[in-house]
Parts: structure tokens; C-alpha cells; sequence
């Protein structure tokens, strides 16, 4: 081959790989460019939210639907709700009629599955505030255990506006062991449209509605700081 060709070739190889790896340079910079310009574009849009009188009355509107629900909340714990409290045969009738949906244990204190009932509905009566949650010890209740037809223990009765509507007795509807979860009765329980099905924005509501609190309190109290 020709001397004059082949020094030719190579320095045309040469220049190729010096274009490619500047194209290769110019690539990752541009690439860089991208990633970091979304950031200061979110910067804005987020500032830009922040000043939008719709989203901020949205919020208003938002807070104050939460406030009502937590004070709906006050509301039925003053009455009751939120424990799993013991009650007497001379309560009952109290008790029963002036809830709208009510879960009332009658129990044996030495059944050992009047414990594990007891230990459930223990952990459901805070979730689940709109139900009231009650238990009754049935040697001292005569009366009703004999009204209600109350045979086996545990015996745990729905009412729904002071009316007997549902009862769960002994563990066959739960799968009939001793170690079921309490997801197993608490689903139950939302089968019978005695409770409600708690989601987890739920929750999320009830902490933004307590974080508002706790931002309004420190606003008050900076204020008064600058007042001062």
C-alpha cells in the first residue's frame, strides 16, 4: 500500500475518534443540562401554586371539612366511643339506644375466649370511633342474656339504633381457632356494615388536620411574640 494512503488513513482515524469523543463530551453535557433544568423549573411552579388563590381556598376548604370531622370525633368520645368500656345490666339499655351503631361483648370472666374477644375489640375501638364499643358481664345481666336468648359465650351482639340486628357466637364464623388475627373480625365486622372499611387516607386526614392545628397555634403564638 502507499506510504502517502496509509499515513492519510490514519489521520483521518485519528480526527474520527477526536470527533467522537467530543460528541460523546457535547452528549453528556447536554444530558446534564436536562436533569438539573427540571428542578428549577419545579422551583417555580411550586412558588407559583403557592400564591394561587384557587388552591389556597381549596385548602381552607379542605381544613375545615377536617375540622368538622374532628369535632364529629370529640363529639362521640364525650358519648362514649373511642374505648372498649365495661358497662352494668342497668346501663344497657342507655347504652344500646343512644348510639347508632353499637358492638356489645357479652362475656364470661373466666372464658378464656372472652379474653381473646376482649383483646380485639380493644384494638378496634379507637380506629373505629363512629361505632361504640361495649361489653357486659352476662352472670350479672340476667335479664337481657335471658330477653336476647343469649346460650353460648362469647357472644358478641350488633345494634344498630337500639335494635338487636346481628350477633357473633363463639369463633365458627372467624375460623373457628383461637389465634385469628384481629383484621379477621374487624372484617367481619365491615361485612355487617357495623363499622366502616378504614382507609389509609383516613389517617393521612387526620394528620393533616392536626399538623394545621400545630402551624395555626405557632402562628397565634409568633404573634403575639411580635406583638410584644
Amino acid at each position: 500500500m502507499d506510504p502517502d494512503s496509509v499515513k492519510s488513513t490514519l489521520s483521518n482515524l485519528a480526527f474520527g475518534n477526536v470527533m467522537a469523543a467530543a460528541a460523546r463530551d457535547y452528549q453528556k453535557e447536554i444530558l446534564a443540562q436536562e436533569k438539573a433544568q427540571p428542578s428549577a423549573n419545579q422551583e417555580i411552579d411550586l412558588d407559583e401554586l403557592m400564591d394561587d388563590p384557587e388552591l389556597e381556598k381549596l385548602h381552607a376548604d379542605r381544613i375545615a371539612a377536617l375540622k368538622r370531622e374532628a369535632e364529629k370525633r370529640e363529639s362521640l368520645k364525650r358519648q362514649g366511643h373511642g374505648e372498649y368500656r365495661e358497662i352494668t345490666e342497668g346501663d344497657f339499655l342507655g347504652e344500646v339506644t343512644k348510639g347508632d351503631k353499637v358492638i356489645c361483648h357479652f362475656y364470661h370472666k373466666e372464658f378464656y375466649r372472652c379474653k381473646i374477644v376482649d383483646k380485639h375489640l380493644k384494638a378496634l375501638a379507637p380506629k373505629h370511633v363512629d361505632t361504640k364499643f361495649v361489653k357486659l358481664d352476662a352472670e350479672n345481666a340476667p335479664f337481657f342474656v335471658a330477653k336476647l336468648g343469649i346460650k353460648t359465650l362469647p357472644c358478641v351482639i350488633l345494634f344498630r339504633k337500639g335494635i338487636a340486628s346481628d350477633r357473633l357466637v363463639g369463633f365458627e364464623d372467624l375460623g373457628g381457632k383461637d389465634d385469628f388475627p384481629t383484621t379477621r373480625i374487624e372484617n367481619y365486622f365491615i361485612k355487617k356494615g357495623i363499622i366502616s372499611e378504614k382507609k389509609k387516607g383516613n389517617e393521612d386526614d387526620e394528620e393533616e388536620y392536626d399538623e394545621s392545628r400545630r402551624r395555626t397555634v405557632r402562628s397565634s403564638l409568633d404573634a403575639d411574640s411580635d406583638s410584644d
